[in-house]
């Protein structure tokens, strides 16, 4: 069962409790406020993660967090596992 549109495992999240964070497929934007452009792309798409899309794994997805020091590698194989289930 799919947990995000990403590919984020949010029940592994240490943060979820402490920002309230329900994950992005039950909140209208991300818990921080601001924009996912993947949230967006699957909603708009209506899809349930980008592992159902044509375009999978897009550029959009592999670059998501790299700047930050966040290797795209297990969101990917994670949307993989989940369009397999």
């Amino acid at each position: 069962m799919f947990e995000s549109r990403c590919g984020v495992c949010c029940n592994k999240c240490e943060r979820r409790e402490k920002v309230n964070c329900k994950g992005c497929i039950n909140m209208e934007k991300p818990f921080w406020g601001g924009e996912c452009g993947v949230k967006k792309c699957c909603e708009d798409k209506a899809l349930n993660h980008c592992g159902e899309c044509s375009e999978f794994p897009c550029e959009m997805l592999s670059t998501m967090g790299v700047a930050e020091g966040f290797d795209p590698e297990p969101k990917i194989q994670q949307c993989r596992k989940w369009a397999n289930e």
